[in-house]
Parts: structure tokens; sequence; C-alpha cells
């Protein structure tokens, strides 16, 4: 199976011939999904539930929504909510660099309950479990490496995240200036914070060798790759495949 993420253009390049393709938005989260059979309804209800927990714990909490930096939790919470702070704290930036991955993850995590297989993408912040191998592609504006090159990702076994962030693409807030930063983790919310710590220590191509030391700080990712202009930089357990 063949991925492309960093921006929605990948959606209309999808080739997922044994799973089903739909999408579900509610309010700012815009999720596209990848399942064994039609699961429209019930990923809705999820995404709401998981929403749900995250605003009326911003009502309570209004600094967990505007801090850039991390933000420890005290007293009960839901594990949502747990799992963005955790993120923020190991990566060091504020809780909310986690929530697209954060309800990436819960949704896909939830959907396994009504399908072996499952993607779920959330703004270039992707949950898989599948039986087969899946090719991501990196979306990277306009480097000339955009598209050009792929991570070959197994989550046979369990499920695997791959998050990437952009200085240059999309609306999403970013400190520095890579085309793309790709996380990839177990965590879907450690890689999507990942990603964006990352990312905020790139400003320029000379920059993605101090970048990488960086992320390699960052407990339990397990694979970078940082695109500016017509250089890459790559660590950890990675297949790289051209596309």
């Amino acid at each position: 199976m063949d991925l492309w993420i960093g921006n929605k253009t990948y959606r209309k390049l999808v080739r997922m011939e044994n799973l089903v393709s739909f999408r579900q938005v509610v309010q700012e989260t815009d999720l596209f999904v990848h399942a064994s059979t039609p699961l429209e309804d019930i990923t809705r209800e999820l995404i709401l539930r998981h929403r749900g927990y995250i605003e009326a714990y911003i009502k309570r909490h209004p600094e967990f929504v505007t801090t850039l930096k991390p933000c420890r939790i005290s007293g009960p919470a839901p594990i949502i909510i747990k799992d963005m702070a955790k993120a923020g704290e190991k990566a060091g930036v504020g809780p909310m660099a986690a929530v697209a991955g954060a309800i990436a993850e819960h949704v896909g995590a939830d959907l396994l309950s009504y399908t072996d297989e499952v993607i779920v993408e959330n703004g270039g912040d992707i949950f898989l479990k599948t039986n087969s191998l899946v090719t991501v592609g990196i979306f990277a504006g306009a480097s000339s490496l955009s598209l050009r090159v792929g991570l070959r990702v197994d989550s046979g076994v369990e499920p695997v995240s791959v998050c990437t962030s952009s200085g240059t693409v999309g609306h999403s807030l970013s400190l520095g200036r890579a085309d793309a930063v790709c996380v990839v983790s177990k965590s879907c919310s450690i890689a999507d914070a990942a990603a964006t710590s990352i990312g905020n220590h790139v400003k320029s191509k000379s920059d993605i060798q101090k970048a990488i030391d960086f992320g390699k700080t960052i407990a339990n990712i397990t694979g970078i790759v940082i695109i500016v202009g017509n250089k890459i930089g790559l660590w950890g357990e990675l297949e790289i495949v051209p596309l």
C-alpha cells in the first residue's frame, strides 16, 4: 500500500485496494480513514468523544491550550490529556503540539475494536495498524525531494505512527524553516510533539545535523527524517525508498 503525507494533496493519491476510505470532519478535526469496513458513524462518535475530553479540560484549564512550554498535569484528567502533556514534556513543547497526533491515535486505537486494519490521518499525522507494508511518502512543499522519498512502515505486530511538521507548508505553528520533519514512533502523540520540537531547531540546511542530534535525545522515537530544500537528514530504524 502507498500513502503520501504532509498535506491533504496526498489524499487524492492514496492507493488502498483492500481497504475502504472515508473522511470525517468535526470542527477543526479533519480525519481521513482507511479501514476494512465503512465506519463513518463510529468514527464521528469517536472524534466527538475525544474532542469532548479535550474541550472540557481546556474550559477548566485554559492555559493548557495557550502555553508553548511543557505542562504537567495535577489531579485527574482524561487519558488523551495526559498523553498530550507527557508528549509535550518529552519533546520540550506545549501539549497542544501533540493534539492532532493524539486524536489520530485515540480514534485509531478505538477503531481497532471494529476493524483489524486501520489508518487514520489527521493533518499529516498518521496512526497505522495494517497487515501489509505501507509506504509513506513525504510531502515537503517546494523541496525537490517532495514526494520523491518515502518510508516503508511495518505495523503488522503493533501500531506505528508517522507524524510530519513543516515550517514552510501549512498553518500549524512552527518556529523553524524545515520543509518537512518526519518522526516515527509507537506513540502518535510523541511523534507529533517531537516533529514540532525538532522542526523548531531547523532554520537552514546547516541545522539538519544539529536538529537530528537534538531529536535523538527525545525518548520513544525510532526515526527522524528532515528535509530542507535539496538536503535530507536521516536517523534511526528507517527503511527509505524512492517514489
